[in-house]
């Protein structure tokens, strides 16, 4: 899907009513849907799922891209706060389930969203891992939503091309090693090729349920 047919999908969303929003963990991957909703609608809202364990560089990187882009970002924060997120011992989610911890810090944040809006757009690639190579451009969720997912065709190689062509800006990390960033604790510098490889090192975990728990036809 190139870019004028994503344009052109996204305003007849809106000319027929729809609500859009989307979700953007502001990667460096992230900024050519960015770059793509900024030259569409600027008001279309940006929903930034702020955990509180972002890295420092992330939230400078998500305001200097907004400012730049002119995008209505939106910080979506967890219901639950920190200290409700301890064991006995007082340890953090994180350190002892941290499928639990993205539950409560990204995917229920998100929750309402989708009974709010029509349409979630989201920079999914079928090439990032096997799960996402088996969505569909247009997927339902379980809720009201439908997830549209126009960058699903997209290479990692056409990513890198269409960041240079408009000189968009890389996350301050990606130059330490930093190829895939999520929260803090569960990243680490890539070791290899495999992209996702520095997310949740050491586990069999691979998303954090964004892609999982509303998908209609897992």
């Amino acid at each position: 899907m190139d870019t004028l047919e994503i344009r052109n999908t996204l305003q007849k969303f809106i000319q027929d009513g729809k609500s859009l929003f989307v979700t953007s963990s502001f990667q460096t991957q992230s900024m050519a849907l960015l770059h793509i909703i900024s030259q569409t609608d600027q008001s279309i809202p940006v929903y930034f799922i702020n955990t509180g364990y972002h890295f420092p560089e992330t939230i400078v990187h998500k305001n200097n891209v907004a400012s730049i882009l002119g995008l209505n970002v939106i910080d979506l924060m967890p219901l639950i706060p920190k200290s409700n997120q301890r064991d006995d011992k007082g340890n953090l989610l994180f350190t002892f389930d941290p499928d639990y911890c993205c539950y409560v810090n990204k995917v229920q944040p998100v929750e309402h969203l989708l009974d709010k809006y029509d349409i979630w757009v989201s920079g999914v690639r079928a090439d990032q891992n096997q799960l996402r190579s088996k969505f569909s451009v247009f997927q339902p969720t379980v809720s009201r939503a439908v997830r549209y997912h126009p960058l699903l065709d997209w290479s990692a190689e056409e990513i890198d091309v269409y960041l240079e062509r408009f000189d968009l800006p890389a996350h301050p990390l990606e130059k330490k090693g930093y190829k895939s960033i999520g929260c803090e604790p569960c990243t680490k510098p890539l070791r290899n090729q495999n992209i996702r490889e520095g997310r949740w090192y050491g586990m069999k975990k691979t998303e954090c349920g964004l892609n999982i728990e509303w998908n209609d036809s897992k």
